[in-house]
């Protein structure tokens, strides 16, 4: 008989709103969370509240009127949307850049490289409780926002790039003010490595959690440090390289696990290859031109279209252009990495803690705005 006072276990499901205005997820990103008291029984991605039609405006402004726009989509890779925005449209019109423009337009690329994942790499750390590795990283940070801002006058938002070249040519120190920049940073790194690396509750915190799998990342369109780090040692800079990537001797760090701890590892080692990429850059930089002055204007390409993969601080960016002989675009179209690098969150989010999912969030480094464009 069964006792009198016994209640049938019933699941009780509830929703909560992770967002859009909660600090770690860095952005206008809301995800509604449907939970089994701590778990996650289901994860909805809802993006849109920061959409500003970037891509309508392309096809409303003349070639040379959109590069403000290119570094306003993922704004901590501004330098190098502008970079892969001026390479398309040179594709397109069939430009010629000459060498010393390239080496400025790269090694400025991988500056920003930088800069992106150390405000990642401080962020990241302070979602899960961390405040001091913060304060090094964005000190580390404005250095190289003080290099690029002196040639380019802009600190984040750039429209440093042109048809043909760069706005302007390099300052008289900015190659011995790089090298001691990245003499500094390579100095830092023990620091960060003893902070942060070795910290035995950073790695509880990330090791195992929010696993992303090589057969998941292809399944969403993963790319970046977040593909690197399930194995895949895919990144366009080797696979597909543009302008001058294959003079210079770098690699393509990977992980093994797929986890948070390996995305971490991934974009820390990336760090160090931008360093040698800078490098060898700065030792190989030649005189010269910095711009094609032969570049008509206004540009009106041929008819035709062209597709320019290039790689971003967070994987995979694209433009695809369409030109009707006219000075603007027919269409234009942009692949963002972190459209399929927040998407995959609904297959890694289910079954974790909600505790978890900061970490998770944090450790695939999203720019929502890229998305929202």
């Amino acid at each position: 008989m069964a006792e009198p006072f016994a209640q049938p276990i019933v699941q009780h499901i509830y929703s909560l709103n992770l967002g859009p205005q909660h600090p770690s997820t860095h952005g206008v990103l809301r995800v509604l969370l449907d939970l089994d008291g701590e778990f996650i029984v289901k994860a909805d991605p809802i993006v849109g509240y920061g959409h500003r039609g970037h891509e309508k405006m392309g096809e409303n402004r003349a070639y040379k009127q959109f590069m403000p726009n290119t570094s306003r989509m993922d704004y901590l890779s501004g330098m190098i949307y502008n970079h892969g925005f001026a390479l398309a449209v040179e594709k397109l019109a069939g430009i010629e850049v000459p060498l010393r423009a390239q080496y400025i337009r790269e090694i400025r690329s991988e500056l920003n490289r930088i800069s992106s994942h150390l405000l990642w790499f401080g962020t990241y750390v302070m979602d899960l409780g961390g405040f001091t590795p913060f304060l090094y990283a964005f000190d580390d940070r404005e250095n190289i926002l003080d290099i690029l801002d002196r040639v380019s006058g802009s600190r984040l938002t750039y429209s440093y790039c042109r048809f043909g070249g760069v706005n302007r040519d390099l300052d008289p120190n900015f190659v011995d003010t790089t090298r001691a920049f990245v003499a500094r940073l390579r100095s830092r790194f023990p620091d960060y490595e003893n902070m942060v690396t070795k910290n035995i509750i950073f790695i509880n915190r990330t090791r195992d959690v929010g696993v992303i799998t090589p057969e998941l990342a292809r399944q969403y369109a993963v790319t970046g440090p977040n593909l690197r780090a399930c194995g895949i040692a895919f990144d366009t800079r080797k696979t597909e390289p543009y302008e001058l990537y294959d003079r210079f001797d770098f690699e393509v760090p990977t992980g093994t696990r797929g986890d948070a701890l390996d995305r971490y590892y991934v974009r820390m080692e990336e760090m160090v290859q931008s360093c040698r990429i800078i490098e060898q850059a700065l030792d190989q930089l030649p005189d010269g031109p910095y711009r094609n002055t032969k570049v008509p204007f206004p540009l009106t390409p041929p008819k035709g279209e062209v597709y320019f993969a290039f790689e971003s601080a967070r994987g995979q960016a694209a433009y695809y252009l369409v030109s009707d002989g006219s000075e603007c675009p027919y269409r234009c179209h942009i692949r963002v990495p972190s459209f399929g690098n927040l998407h995959v969150l609904t297959e890694v989010l289910r079954g974790t803690l909600v505790a978890d999912a900061i970490s998770i969030l944090g450790s695939v480094d999203l720019v929502i705005p890229e998305i929202d464009r």
